[in-house]
């Protein structure tokens, strides 16, 4: 028999992670996959990305839930609605194992919904850190709620055990995002320039910012950042932050300054090969974003890890951390653009693995013993 193996999507990022799993499961003939998107890819306003997934040959179920309320009570009633909504898809859908990834808050209704319903679930991501987010606590929650494990790095799999999972079931397979430099034929320069209706000039310099959740104010970086980009020379180039509480007016801030500025443009969207191909010919990347820290690295490209928002996060040697202080990303942005940091970048390694994530997640999902008793977790010992 087929192993239904069902799929959460909620966002354009993390469904870049998940593209090339997917690829791999559909081209399984014991696997039936069942992908199922919500919260923002069914939104107009984040760029309705559903359809890019549709139009990548994926069946999808789609399930409504995100509140367009920019507020963290708005976060609340998400989950809500999504937990409402994912009961009766699930419980009607039955797989025989939920596959999660990484970090985001409305991620814990399809874990809770399957923790009701006797549903195991594989996670991805567990044991990284990001202290400046609530997605720190929402990815540990992931994982006392999850029966298999996949982990990006020997550290991050190190920290899944030590919160008591079974060693058996975690498995250091590395990020699956790098996978689409390994896989996919990137994008020559003058191809980003048409499809992007762009001219790319001299010093392009990449900015991924995202509300810091962990705070009451999520904007409260927000000022040294855009303070300190006006101090800065090159070509800016933004790319629309996560739906978070605070992400309408980040969004309004960017659209303004980019008014101003006639060498700045911002993005709703892009997709994995145009995203990672405008990486690779980016100088310097500016934000907050763990894309900053995981995908950089595969570029040598130099990085401004902005605030506290990934503070903790595993990085490569070309991302430098600086508080939200105008005079101190200004001078990050400096010492990054220099020509001695960018030599001690050459054959630098990514941390984060070789691309050959999908490959491995697939197999073990679909080879890994499940039956009822599988939901059945044993506590770790206790160190005496």
């Amino acid at each position: 028999m087929k192993r239904t193996i069902a799929v959460i999507t909620t966002s354009r990022s993390d469904y870049t992670y998940l593209y090339w799993i997917l690829r791999e499961l559909e081209t399984r003939p014991d696997v039936d996959l069942r992908l199922i998107a919500m919260g923002a890819h069914l939104s107009p306003e984040f760029g309705n990305t559903v359809e890019q997934i549709e139009r990548d040959g994926f069946p999808v179920r789609r399930v409504e839930c995100l509140l367009s309320s920019d507020s963290d009570v708005g976060m609340a009633k998400t989950i809500g609605v999504a937990t409402l909504s994912l009961a009766d898809l699930l419980g009607e859908m039955r797989p025989d194992v939920l596959l999660l990834i990484a970090d985001r808050y409305e991620m814990l209704a399809p874990a809770s919904v399957a923790l009701a319903l006797r549903i195991p679930v594989a996670h991805i991501e567990g044991g990284e850190i990001s202290e400046g987010a609530i997605d720190d606590a929402v990815r540990n929650a992931l994982t006392k709620l999850s029966h298999l494990h996949f982990t990006s790095t020997a550290c991050a799999r190190a920290r899944v055990i030590a919160l008591g999972e079974d060693p058996s079931r975690v498995h250091q397979v590395g990020a699956a995002s790098l996978d689409h430099l390994r896989r996919s034929e990137l994008l020559t320069r003058e191809e980003v320039e048409r499809k992007l209706a762009i001219e790319l000039r001299r010093s392009v310099i990449f900015i991924g910012y995202h509300p810091v959740t962990v705070l009451r104010d999520t904007l409260a970086e927000a000022d040294a950042l855009f303070a300190a980009l006006t101090r800065i020379e090159g070509q800016m180039l933004f790319c629309y932050p996560n739906a978070d509480a605070g992400s309408r007016i980040l969004i309004e801030r960017t659209d303004a300054f980019v008014t101003e500025r006639r060498d700045a443009k911002t993005f709703v969207n892009l997709d994995p090969l145009t995203y990672w191909s405008l990486l690779r010919q980016a100088d310097l990347f500016i934000g907050n974003s763990s894309s900053a820290i995981i995908e950089t690295a595969s570029f040598a490209l130099p990085t401004v890890n902005v605030g506290i928002r990934q503070r903790g996060r595993e990085h490569g040697v070309n991302v430098i951390d600086v508080e939200a202080n105008v005079d101190a990303i200004v001078a990050a942005a400096e010492k990054a653009q220099s020509r001695n940091f960018r030599e001690a970048l050459r054959g630098m390694a990514n941390p984060y693995g070789d691309g050959g994530a999908a490959a491995r997640i697939a197999r073990i999902l679909a080879d890994t013993p499940i039956d009822e008793q599988f939901i059945i977790k044993r506590a770790g010992e206790v160190p005496a």
